[in-house]
């Protein structure tokens, strides 16, 4: 349950979650990476985010893919969130 916490803001024993990453414009979407430690390494994690008629929508996802670092969790991250994008595109917000 503790990587809900993380990507949401708080961390068990109320160490502070990693900040998200600088975002990253991808075929209209805005990405940001947010992995965040469990068990001593990095989970893969981020948001995507989509103005879509004047609505801001916004997609947290986590994948079970744990890194060493957090420089190469958050690189995995924006790179699956944009196959996140090139797969399902808009459908992502229905």
């Amino acid at each position: 349950m503790s990587f809900w916490k993380a990507l949401f803001g708080a961390r068990a024993g109320g160490e502070a979650a990693e900040p998200a990453g600088e975002a990253v414009e991808y075929n209209g979407f805005v990405i940001r990476a947010a992995p965040f430690k469990e068990n001593g390494r990095y989970q893969t994690a981020g948001v995507i985010e989509k103005e879509i008629a004047g609505v801001r929508k916004e997609h947290r996802f986590i994948r079970a893919d744990s890194h060493a670092s957090y420089e190469t969790a958050a690189e995995f991250s924006l790179t699956k969130a944009r196959q996140i994008v090139d797969q399902m595109g808009e459908r992502l917000f229905d």
